[in-house]
């Protein structure tokens, strides 16, 4: 399969750069990009995840200061912001602080598109969150993308979701409890969604091979991104590493995860290796491909 510029619209960080923590300098952010970029991922957003409003306008005057100075806004369009949005329980919140989550009222999502404007191209909400429908189509009216995740959502909130707009659904599959009830949950609803495209993580980990052929069969190969979702733990050794903030393990076989809660840190994977993972199931063409990994996130978030 030749790589055709994958886009990446879900990266945290790696090789132990956290674009989320109160650390992160410019050229932090340059050495993680640079390592994306040479991955074969041609094109990202960097992803802040739920944090204190004073984290988002420090980052992101960070990152979007490193990337004018370095001529890279073809690369690294915009950003995508996972929260603060979202469910705070702890089996849809996974590795996010639930002290940390806020409902989307009107006045604090202007606030944060205010911060940098025009910059905030992706955002993932609960679309179980007060005013989620509101949101969405404030979201909407300023250009921004959204996808909604991390919710314990039935399918009433979720079609309310894509009444008002909502266009996809983040990391379908993850970002709820180990345990749902069997027929009425936010994996199914999704599903039956046909409206939203589904942003799937194939590092391997996060979902099995039998659920990633039944999203895609479902969905369709025009409905379908792959994204790495990519950690500060990408590109480390195994061992004991820091993770949004947290001790996490990475195992040899790349798993990555919280020992003190069990759920999964991200990845430690670049996007190339998740299509590698993808095209290895059989279950799209090399056409199809493309779109998962690349013209589907374009039509999303629009041109860079």
């Amino acid at each position: 399969m030749r790589n055709p510029g994958w886009i990446d619209l879900q990266v945290n960080g790696c090789s132990g750069i956290d674009f989320s923590s109160p650390e992160l300098t410019g050229d932090d952010f340059l050495r993680a990009a640079e390592r994306v970029l040479e991955s074969g991922t041609g094109c990202f957003l960097p992803t802040l995840i739920t944090s204190p409003f004073g984290l988002y306008r420090r980052n992101l005057g960070v990152i979007r200061r490193a990337v004018v100075r370095h001529g890279l806004e073809r690369e690294v369009p915009g950003v995508h912001l996972e929260g603060p949005f979202i469910s705070a329980d702890p089996g849809a919140a996974g590795a996010h602080n639930p002290d940390w989550v806020v409902p989307p009222g009107p006045e604090k999502v202007e606030a944060l598109l205010d911060l940098e404007p025009g910059f905030v191209r992706l955002v993932t909400l609960g679309a179980d969150a007060e005013n989620a429908a509101g949101a969405v189509r404030l979201l909407r009216s300023r250009g921004v993308a959204v996808s909604v995740g991390h919710h314990l959502a039935d399918s009433g909130e979720i079609a309310a979701a894509a009444d008002a707009g909502a266009q996809a659904l983040t990391h379908l599959g993850n970002g709820v409890p180990g345990m749902v009830p069997r027929h009425r949950n936010p994996i199914w609803a999704g599903l039956a969604e046909e409206r939203l495209a589904a942003m799937i993580i194939t590092d391997g980990h996060h979902l099995p091979p039998e659920l990633i052929r039944v999203i895609c069969k479902v969905k369709g190969a025009a409905k379908i991104i792959v994204t790495s979702d990519a950690s500060p733990g990408a590109g480390l050794p195994p061992g004991p590493c820091r993770v949004f903030g947290c001790d996490a393990i990475l195992e040899p076989g790349g798993r990555l995860y919280n020992p003190a809660t069990g759920y999964l840190a991200g990845s430690a994977v670049m996007l190339a290796e998740c299509m590698r993972r993808l095209e290895s199931l059989g279950i799209f063409s090399e056409a199809e491909l493309r779109m998962a990994g690349r013209d589907n996130a374009l039509k999303l978030i629009g041109p860079a």
